[in-house]
């Protein structure tokens, strides 16, 4: 029998809302039809945002939205997407399957559309083809309070009060699609751009390009070209990471057909992550170990060949429970490294890559990913507390074997437990026995989602993978005891007496 300890009067850290975040990129369908649909669809809208998209994306309770880019980022020129849409400029989408992007979906609709979800505002800024004159004037654009030529051309195309942008990314990806720049070269572009990101009454936090992947070299030279600028010019560097099945970017493998051996490579794969943050982390220390600048990791999920059918460069996936184990796995280490890492943006949002939702047409469903978010939601903005689970190791090949069990414990502002757990194996169930410290438990329910490895859900099925309601024993010496099933994703949530 597993252990599961926990000592919920023993604080680790606050979980920031912002780890469960996302990202939206002019790439596919992701905002065209997958959010956005104009005003004038057949499709349910509010100003142009599907009814039923937005009605999703807020049960899962999504914190901050970040747009637009990613690689399209630093190709992307702001003016371009304000004033009359039939004015506005069209142009190649160069890094996203040479489609005519015409910019109906700019400034004003991504403002619109994180103010229907209630979340807050992450907007990537271009330093790989834009200048530091656009860069300054779109902050003023979005946040200047009072007379200014960008304020009253905000007014002038319907919006007199400013926005608030609570994160502004310095450019994305500039060590590739931003510019192919050297680690030295972005540090220098950064601390330049990045001083005229100015605070117009309410601070913006500025996020500086991070690395890919084990790129420590980048993360090393970038911190040590900027940190002799002093304290409040960099509030975030970002990570990214995505989890390939066979580790090889020319061919990635299926998102539907694939065999158990793939399932524990994908598995290992993504627990990757934990070095990441790990080794990343120790060089910030280096520079800033008080913690200030957070890690964020504004990129994140699986990535396979895209489905077949579709164009190559919408990046179109189904997701399967495998992809709900990976998103479990990862929000537990998010979880439990949030003293580092402070924001994370899974990629993306709709009907791109690790989607939440997919669309087609008036039809839309919710992911196995999607139902891990809605599981994880009840950690927003709890205290992480300290535990452990005892572990074996599961898996067919040597190299590519990972422990059967993740997990995380965070304390609400309630009292109340909040336990999610992952069980990684395909055929063993974990028995589990919750020891709990200096505490007694009242009671605890549980909802888990479970299934064959390739589970997921079609526009014909949309609700084959679910969550259910899970029970967990409380056993007469103040412990929990329950049965975790193969392939699975629980979360409890438990009441102190």
């Amino acid at each position: 029998m597993a252990k599961l300890y926990v000592n919920p009067n023993v604080k680790k850290g606050h979980i920031n809302p912002e780890l469960q975040g996302h990202f939206s990129e002019h790439l596919g369908r992701c905002i065209y039809e997958g959010i956005f649909v104009g005003e004038n669809s057949d499709i349910p809208n509010v100003n142009g945002m599907r009814t039923d998209v937005v009605e999703a994306l807020k049960e899962i309770r999504v914190p901050v939205l970040r747009w637009p880019g990613g690689c399209f980022a630093d190709e992307y020129h702001w003016r371009d997407g304000i004033g009359p849409k039939e004015k506005r400029k069209k142009m190649i989408n160069t890094h996203w399957g040479g489609v005519v992007e015409d910019n109906s979906f700019g400034t004003h609709e991504f403002m619109e559309l994180c103010s229907q979800l209630g979340c807050k505002t992450y907007i990537n800024g271009n330093v790989g083809s834009g200048t530091v004159q656009e860069m300054s004037e779109w902050v003023e654009y979005l946040t200047f309070n009072g007379v200014s030529p960008m304020a009253d051309l905000r007014a002038q195309n319907g919006r007199k009060e400013p926005w608030t942008v609570d994160y502004f990314g310095v450019g994305n990806e500039n060590w590739g699609c931003g510019g192919n720049m050297r680690p030295e070269y972005y540090g220098d572009l950064y601390r330049r751009y990045q001083t005229y990101v100015r605070n117009y009454g309410r601070p913006v936090s500025k996020i500086a390009c991070g690395a890919n992947a084990e790129d420590y070299h980048w993360t090393s030279k970038v911190l040590e070209t900027t940190f002799d600028h002093g304290n409040g010019f960099m509030n975030g560097l970002s990570l990214h990471y995505y989890t390939l099945p066979t580790g090889n970017w020319g061919k990635k493998g299926s998102s539907l057909e694939y065999d158990e051996k793939d399932w524990y490579r994908t598995m290992k794969q993504t627990l990757k992550m934990e070095e990441l943050i790990k080794r990343h982390g120790a060089i910030m220390d280096s520079y800033d170990p008080g913690k200030r600048i957070g890690m964020i990791i504004d990129e994140w999920g699986t990535w396979y060949d895209v489905e077949p059918g579709t164009n190559p460069g919408f990046l179109y996936q189904q997701s399967t429970m495998r992809d709900a184990l990976v998103a479990g796995i990862n929000l537990n280490l998010f979880n439990k490294n949030c003293d580092r890492v402070k924001m994370a943006n899974i990629a993306q949002m709709v009907n791109v890559l690790q989607a939440v939702i997919l669309t087609e047409g008036e039809r839309m469903l919710k992911t196995p990913t999607w139902h891990t978010f809605n599981l994880y939601k009840f950690h927003q903005d709890g205290e992480l507390v300290e535990s452990s689970v005892e572990t074996r190791e599961t898996g067919l090949e040597e190299g590519f074997k990972v422990p059967d069990l993740t997990e995380s414990v965070s304390r609400a502002k309630d009292g109340k437990l909040h336990i999610t757990l992952t069980n990684l194996s395909l055929e063993d169930t974990a028995d589990i026995e919750g020891i709990f410290a200096d505490c007694s438990i009242k009671n605890v329910r549980g909802t888990i989602l479970t299934g064959d490895m390739r589970a997921h859900n079609t526009f014909d099925a949309p609700d084959q993978v679910h969550t259910r309601d899970f029970d967990a024993e409380i056993t007469a010496d103040n412990k929990v005891a329950f049965k975790l099933p193969p392939c699975s994703v629980l979360h409890l949530e438990a009441e102190l007496a």
